[in-house]
């Protein structure tokens, strides 16, 4: 006798609702109906979609890393592969596992934003953004920019009503969780790196 597959869900707890709807609130009292901020939002929300932000940095840093003599394909490549594994994994069997409604908002909005189809737990954007921060961070001295864009970035899910905040939470752990994983697992620099002499001779010397 076949039996279908049933994907395995947890459900969200009800105990999160009080807390989203109270953070919901505070956005509508003191962030929305503002032009500025709203821009601010849609507009991280918008660089946010499938990590572009993020790899767009990568690029940089590396242009950055290059100029400097510094080794930067592998770096260049540990953030934007990850950022692909990191996507499929957390908007494939994650989100099939929770398959939790996104907020409910009839309303018109003040801005056009691609709206998601996914499970609404965890939030994709701030997965990403506190993965990606976390490959970015490491040897560059500009490692605060990228978790403040990471903070704004995830908060503007829960501004634009396609996150409850407890679905942005949810991503910051998971993001961080994983960025710390693929840190260990994958080094900035190979093994053959790490095992070459240091240079005895004038010249730069190279970043701790």
């Amino acid at each position: 006798m076949n039996r279908r597959f049933k994907y395995p869900t947890v459900p969200i707890p009800d105990s999160f609702d009080p807390f989203d709807v109270q953070v919901d609130e505070w956005f509508e009292a003191h962030l929305r109906q503002s032009r500025g901020v709203d821009l601010l939002m849609y507009g991280a929300s918008a660089v946010g979609d499938h990590g572009i932000v993020w790899l767009g940095l990568a690029a940089i840093q590396a242009r950055r890393r290059h100029q400097r003599g510094q080794p930067w394909v592998r770096p260049f490549l540990r953030v934007s592969i990850g950022l692909g594994v990191e996507s499929i994994v957390v908007n494939g069997p994650v989100k099939l596992m929770f398959r939790r409604t996104r907020p409910r908002h009839d309303g018109p909005r003040p801005m056009h934003l691609r709206q998601p189809r996914t499970s609404s737990f965890p939030s994709g954007h701030a997965t990403a953004a506190f993965f990606g921060a976390a490959l970015l961070r490491q040897d560059d001295p500009m490692w605060p920019l990228y978790y403040a864009l990471a903070v704004i970035v995830a908060a503007s899910r829960v501004h634009v009503r396609i996150h409850h905040a407890s679905d942005v939470i949810g991503g910051v752990v998971t993001g961080i969780a994983l960025g710390e994983l693929v840190r260990r697992l994958v080094p900035l620099e190979s093994r053959a790196e790490q095992d070459s002499p240091e240079p005895t001779g004038p010249g730069p010397s190279r970043p701790e």
